[in-house]
Order: C-alpha cells, then sequence, then structure tokens
C-alpha cells in the first residue's frame, strides 16, 4: 500500500476530548506515560491518584501534562468516586475516555502461594483492580452521550503461568473477562471497553512483584526491541486503543 492509500493519524487526534486517568502514582507509571501521550494528541485531561502520600510524586508532573485537574480518589469510597464524578459532570458534562490503571495486592499475599492467598487479601485486590473498574464504567457510562472509550491494563500472567506473579494472576483475569461482557453491554452506545497488556515495564507497582528482574531480562532477550517494554511506548498504546473515543464507528 503506497502513502497515497495509507490513512495516518495526525498527531492532534484526541483534540477537543475529555479524558480521565485513574491511578497515576509517579513520573515512572503506565498512568503517566498514557497521560502524556493523551495530552500530546491532544485532549484535555483530569487525573487521580490513590494514597495519599503519593500527591507529592504527581504534582510536580502537571506542567508537563497541560496542568489538568488532580484529585485524590481512593476507588474502594463510594463518596470519593460519586465526587469525582460530579467534577466531571459540573466541569465538562461529558466524558470521552477513561483509561484505569489501578491494580493492587497485600504483599504477604502477593508473594505467597495463590493457595495460601488469604481471604481479605483477596477480597482487596479484586475490590481495588476489578471491581472499580467495572464502578467506574457505571459512573462514565451517562458522560459518555455520543459514545467513548473505557480502557484498563493487564499482562500476559492473566492468561499463563508466570513465575512470581502468583495472585495477581487470577486477579488479573478478572478485569480481562469483565472488559469482554462490558464491551458486549456498552457497543451499542458506541462505548468501546479494551484491556491493553505490554510487557514487564519497569514500575514501582512492577517492583512489588518478588524478582522482577528475570522478566524484564526475558522481555529483553525476546523482544525485537531487544529491550523491555516502555512508560512512553505503552503510553501511546493506551492513546491509541482510545482513538477515535467518541461517537460511534463502523
Amino acid at each position: 500500500m503506497n502513502d497515497s492509500t495509507t490513512t495516518r493519524t495526525p498527531p492532534d487526534f484526541l483534540s477537543g476530548k475529555k479524558g480521565l486517568v485513574l491511578g497515576v502514582a509517579n513520573g515512572n507509571s503506565i498512568a503517566y506515560g498514557a497521560a502524556l501521550a493523551f495530552h500530546r494528541a491532544g485532549a484535555e485531561l483530569m487525573l487521580t491518584y490513590g494514597r495519599p502520600t503519593t500527591e507529592q510524586h504527581v504534582r510536580p508532573l502537571l506542567g508537563e501534562l497541560g496542568a489538568p485537574d488532580l484529585l485524590h480518589c481512593d476507588v474502594r469510597d463510594e463518596a470519593q468516586l460519586e465526587a469525582l464524578f460530579a467534577h466531571i459532570e459540573a466541569k465538562w458534562g461529558r466524558l470521552d475516555f477513561l483509561l484505569h490503571a489501578i491494580a493492587y495486592a497485600p504483599k504477604k499475599d502477593l508473594h505467597g502461594r495463590v493457595v495460601d492467598c488469604s481471604r481479605e487479601g483477596f477480597k482487596t485486590a479484586m475490590e481495588i483492580t476489578c471491581y472499580s473498574f467495572i464502578r467506574v464504567a457505571n459512573l462514565a457510562e451517562p458522560l459518555m452521550k455520543d459514545g467513548g472509550c473505557l480502557l484498563t491494563m493487564t499482562y500476559y500472567g492473566a492468561e499463563k503461568v508466570v513465575e512470581h506473579y502468583n495472585i495477581m494472576g487470577p486477579i488479573k483475569a478478572a478485569p480481562e473477562c469483565v472488559m469482554r461482557y462490558m464491551a458486549a453491554e456498552l457497543g451499542l452506545k458506541g462505548i468501546r471497553v479494551h484491556a491493553i497488556s505490554p510487557g514487564p515495564i519497569k514500575t514501582g507497582a512492577g517492583y512489588r512483584i518478588d524478582h522482577f528482574e528475570e522478566p524484564l531480562t526475558q522481555e529483553a532477550l525476546r523482544s525485537p526491541h531487544a529491550a523491555p517494554d516502555h512508560i512512553p511506548r505503552c503510553g501511546k498504546c493506551g492513546c491509541l486503543s482510545g482513538a477515535p473515543c467518541g461517537g460511534r464507528h463502523q
């Protein structure tokens, strides 16, 4: 196919779009990389962080992201979730896309065998990693009047056994399944739902996994790039997955 028939994505293809990025932790988080790509593509953003101590790492990044609103949101707190989407409705009146980049399991359960996972650890991991995606999708749906896009993050360990990934494998499999059902339910409204699966990336969350350097080394050996995936590339992937993010598309 020659250049005259090839459709190229313009650099500002998200111009005029409004997007929410949940789970920015610092400059080495996937959520930050995606937010940067969204901003460079012309989107207006709103960001959230989960832990109060995280704000000091996120606020210095806002200048390069177009000075978006930054809100604290613990996804286990219904009042905070409702306040977040009320703020979006008051400011924008709509939402075009949403990136859910939140996953967590208590350290003891994360580092142990799946068969040793505690009841409370499993419930906590499922609520934060999976149910929160369902809940924010529910709150976003009425704001996506002209269609939109819901994105979440997953990993290969949800499909195959990955050494040391432990309980996060079954936990990550849940939002993948949720993604498929929500895509079927919301498709007629022009709302697309995707789960993005990057390779091992050097993030703070990644280093909570035991022996995390091992999958990074293996990825570098297998990758065509001869290196592990990285934040900017993953961010661009998320950005392209969200476009076009409004309206019904054939």
